[in-house]
C-alpha cells in the first residue's frame, strides 16, 4: 500500500505539473492584449510573453537585438598647397613685408637734390646699377600723400633679415636681404650722404622714405627711414 500510495502521489504530482505546463497562453484579440498581458514598453521587448510573434522592431522572437552601427570613419583631405604669390612684374620692387612699387629711373640733380617720385606708388631709382659690384642702388618713395598710405610706409616696420626683390625693366630679378635699419634726421642727412648713398663700398640696395614728426615747410617730415639691404648670392 505504501508503495502504491507513493506511486499515486508521484502520478498526481506529474498530472498536476502537466496541467500547469499545458495551461493555455494569454489570448490576443484583434491585436489587443487581454487584461494581465505583460506589455513591455521597450521596442525590443521579448514578445514571447504576449504571443505577438514578431516584436515591435520587426525581429523574430528570441533574435538578438541589432548591434551598434559601425563607427563612421572620416578621412580628412590634405589641405591644398598654398597658392604662390603673383609673379612680380618687370620694373617693380617688392619691399620688406610685401608692398610693391613701380621703378622710375631718375638721377640726382646738379645741385645735389635727391629725386623723389611724383606718384604715391612709384619708387625713384638712382645710383649704381642693380648688378654693380660696388656702390649704392637707391630707391626712394613717399610714406603717404594726401591722406593715402604709400607702399614705402612698410620701411617703418622693416627688420633685419627680411627680403627685398627688384625686377628690372628687362625682367631680370635681383634679390637682397635687409642688413641695417636706421632713422636719420634730415638735418644730418647731407653729412652722411656719401656714406649712405655713395658709389663706393660693397654693393647695397638702399631704401629711403620720410616719417617722424611733421614740421611742414620745405622739410615736411623731420626724419628719414633708411633701410640697407645686401645682395643674396
Amino acid at each position: 500500500m505504501k508503495a502504491l500510495l507513493t506511486g499515486a502521489a508521484v502520478a498526481a504530482l506529474l498530472a498536476s505539473a502537466a496541467l500547469v505546463s499545458t495551461q493555455a497562453p494569454d489570448v490576443v484579440l484583434a491585436g489587443r492584449p487581454i487584461p494581465g498581458d505583460a506589455v513591455v514598453p521597450h521596442p525590443l521587448g521579448d514578445s514571447a510573453r504576449s504571443g505577438r510573434g514578431v516584436d515591435l522592431a520587426g525581429m523574430p522572437v528570441g533574435a538578438n537585438p541589432p548591434s551598434a552601427p559601425p563607427a563612421v570613419t572620416t578621412t580628412t583631405a590634405a589641405p591644398p598647397p598654398a597658392a604662390e604669390p603673383p609673379r612680380q612684374q618687370p620694373g617693380t620692387v617688392r619691399l620688406p613685408g610685401g608692398g610693391l612699387a613701380t621703378l622710375v629711373r631718375e638721377e640726382v640733380t646738379a645741385d645735389g637734390v635727391l629725386p623723389i617720385p611724383e606718384a604715391l606708388g612709384e619708387a625713384t631709382w638712382w645710383g649704381v646699377d642693380l648688378g654693380a659690384a660696388e656702390g649704392a642702388t637707391v630707391l626712394a618713395g613717399h610714406v603717404n600723400w594726401k591722406g593715402l598710405t604709400g607702399p614705402f610706409d612698410v620701411l617703418w616696420r622693416a627688420s633685419v633679415g627680411q627680403d627685398v626683390t627688384v625686377v628690372d625693366t628687362a625682367g631680370r630679378t635681383f634679390r637682397f636681404r635687409v642688413s641695417k635699419v636706421e632713422t636719420v634726421r634730415k638735418d644730418d642727412l647731407p653729412s652722411r650722404a656719401v656714406e649712405l648713398f655713395g658709389p663706393r663700398g660693397g654693393h647695397r640696395l638702399v631704401l629711403v622714405t620720410c616719417g617722424g614728426r611733421w614740421v611742414g615747410g620745405d622739410t615736411g617730415y623731420e626724419e628719414n627711414q633708411v633701410v640697407t639691404a645686401t645682395p643674396v648670392p
